[in-house]
């Protein structure tokens, strides 16, 4: 099983809303790098969701319920989407501060490459983020 962590910012989609919705595809990727990480998604992998711009936090539990295909927003072919289905909710959203704060995950995308939307992490970076949040 790989682990992910997925950014969206909470006006757009929040974490509320796709609980609400109970599951969604992942749409809107417009990175090659990002589109190639949604492409290695297979079905099971756990996902953190991230909200980006506001909040700056992880506050739930994803899992990919249907692996990559055409993104329907788009007729262009090299773009994909996943499907995602909500798992669980933080008890603790885990702040980017605190995420930067930590030393094992000095390294992680989201500390690295701060644009990037889609991201491979190691099972002890999920595993430790998932700790701090509960």
């Amino acid at each position: 099983m790989n682990h992910w962590l997925v950014k969206s910012e909470p006006f757009k989609y929040s974490w509320e809303k796709f609980n609400k919705d109970g599951r969604t595809f992942w749409d809107g990727v417009r990175n090659y790098q990002a589109r190639n990480n949604l492409r290695e998604m297979k079905e099971g992998d756990l996902v953190l969701f991230y909200h980006s711009n506001e909040g700056k936090n992880v506050v739930g539990v994803a899992k990919v319920a249907k692996e990559a295909y055409q993104d329907p927003t788009t007729s262009d072919p090299n773009w994909v989407v996943v499907d995602l289905v909500p798992v669980e909710t933080l008890k603790n959203p885990v702040t980017l501060a605190q995420i930067k704060a930590e030393e094992s995950l000095k390294d992680i995308s989201l500390v690295k490459q701060g644009r990037l939307s889609v991201m491979p992490l190691r099972a002890e970076e999920f595993d430790k983020i998932l700790e701090m949040g509960s």
